[in-house]
């Protein structure tokens, strides 16, 4: 009985040194793993909150667990400004933005605020996808941001609470939401609205109480931030196309090796394709159901918003923009 007994203990020894060491082992690796942070200010039933969450399957699966990406949406970081700052000094990885507040850090970006630049989905597309798109996505570097990608965001319209718009002088003497950017405030102003920046999360309460009295954004954007709920006309001008640029903080990407920039870059590559198919199916069905909703679609005659903002196309002759248009407009679709 008494060998039975410390045979007994011995196993148990044994058996808690193996689940101890296991444990050890398991932290070891968890602690070896690279951890990068990523926040952004969508809701999680957005396309591009799922295309995150690609990103993060792909990433733990090309490089075998050594590299895992937390994402963090709905603003629980900040404000896109604000995400863009912490990527800046290091103390966040990555986020996705608008194209619109990274005006403010690269002027270049100012060009995807330009209405009506590119002529239609395709010409859009072949330009993001081309020598031009790789260049303004190399562009941040100077401010210690890196472009990895971009995610389609579609073409922003006009929504209003209650009146509707159909044609450019319908927006006179309304209050219109826009993103922090100068170049979407002249856009606005040309159109003859009068521009009001509002952050996003901010924006729902603002529409409720009269601060502004519409804002302008994409299908699924519309939708699932609820904004139909209070605006019940919805006018698809298409005036702008902004995509989502992917940023990654340049101390971050800079400390990375060569391999895992190479599984980072991949995850993100496989990403965009994916969240272009989200994109093209969740935008239709956004459409659907804001109508269903009661939301009146009105599809204007774009060429009275085109023929407004001559002016303010005209306006960048002679500088780095206009000269970027001028490629743009070159530009050939497959």
């Amino acid at each position: 009985m008494k060998r039975f007994v410390n045979d007994l203990a011995k196993s148990v020894r044994i058996a808690t040194a193996c689940c101890l060491s296991l444990w050890l082992f398991g932290c070891a690796q968890q602690e070896e793993a690279r951890v990068l942070h990523m926040g952004h200010t969508l809701e999680t039933g957005h396309p591009v909150h799922q295309a995150m969450l690609h990103i993060r399957d792909r990433l733990a699966e090309y490089s075998a667990g050594q590299m895992r990406l937390e994402v963090y949406p709905s603003g629980q970081l900040g404000n896109e400004r604000e995400l863009i700052e912490l990527l800046q000094i290091g103390s966040l990885a990555m986020t996705k933005v608008s194209a619109s507040p990274l005006e403010g850090f690269v002027p270049i970006m100012q060009l995807f605020n330009i209405p009506y630049v590119f002529r239609d989905q395709a010409h859009y597309q072949a330009v993001l996808d081309g020598e031009i798109g790789r260049q303004i996505l190399d562009a941040p570097r100077s401010v210690r941001l890196k472009g990895l990608g971009y995610y389609d965001a579609g073409s922003r319209s006009f929504y209003t609470v209650d009146r509707p718009v159909l044609e450019p002088a319908d927006l006179s003497g309304l209050k219109i939401r826009v993103q922090e950017s100068a170049t979407a405030l002249d856009m606005v102003s040309s159109l003859g609205g009068s521009p009001t920046p509002i952050a996003w999360g901010e924006l729902y309460t603002a529409l409720q109480q009269g601060v502004v009295d519409g804002a302008e954004n994409n299908p699924p954007s519309f939708y699932l931030s609820k904004h139909y709920e209070v605006c019940r006309y919805y006018t698809l001008d298409e005036h702008t196309a902004v995509p989502d640029i992917l940023l990654v903080s340049t101390f971050v990407w800079d400390s990375l090796s060569d391999q895992e920039q190479r599984w980072l870059q991949q995850a993100v590559d496989d990403s965009v394709v994916f969240q272009r198919e989200l994109w093209a199916r969740d935008s239709d069905a956004a459409l659907a159901a804001v109508e269903a909703a009661g939301v009146e679609i009105i599809r204007p005659d774009k060429s009275l918003f085109q023929s407004k903002v001559s002016e303010m196309q005209a306006s960048y002759a002679g500088t780095a923009v206009g000269a970027l248009l001028d490629q743009i407009q070159d530009v050939e679709v497959p």
